[in-house]
C-alpha cells in the first residue's frame, strides 16, 4: 500500500513541477509566506487561473494554505520533493549501472582482440 501512496505522491509532485507557472509560484514562496493575491500579481492571468495552479501545488502538498480572516496565505513545503528526489536518484543509479555494464560489454571484444594479437605476434 505504501508503494501506491508513494507513486501517487510522485505523480502529483512531478505534475506540479511540470508547469513553469507553478515552478515560479514555488520560487516566490521559497522567499517566505505570501498572500494569494501577491502570488497572482506578476502573472498575466486571472486570479481564478492562478488559483487552479495553487490547487495543483496543494494537492502535491508542496504548498500549505493558512487562512486569517478573509486573507489566504501560502507557504512552501519542501518535504514532498524528497519523494521525487528519491525516485530521480534511483533512476540515475539504475541507468548509470546499465550504461556501465553496456560499456564493459562493448569494450570486451576489443580487449580480446588486443590480447589475441599480442599472443600471435610474438
Amino acid at each position: 500500500m505504501k508503494g501506491v501512496a508513494t507513486q501517487r505522491e510522485l505523480d502529483r509532485v512531478l505534475l506540479a513541477l511540470a508547469d513553469p507557472t507553478r515552478r515560479a509560484i514555488l520560487r516566490r514562496l521559497v522567499a517566505g509566506e505570501a498572500r494569494v493575491t501577491e502570488i497572482a500579481a506578476p502573472f498575466g492571468m486571472s486570479l481564478n487561473a492562478v488559483s487552479k495552479h495553487i490547487r495543483t501545488l496543494e494537492r502535491a502538498r508542496l504548498v500549505r494554505r493558512r487562512r486569517a480572516g478573509r486573507e489566504h496565505f501560502l507557504s512552501f513545503d519542501p518535504e514532498p520533493l524528497g519523494v521525487a528526489a528519491t525516485w530521480i536518484e534511483e533512476q540515475r543509479l539504475f541507468w548509470a549501472a546499465r550504461l556501465d555494464a553496456l560499456e564493459r560489454a562493448l569494450s570486451e571484444p576489443e580487449q580480446s582482440e588486443e590480447t589475441g594479437r599480442g599472443a600471435g605476434d610474438g
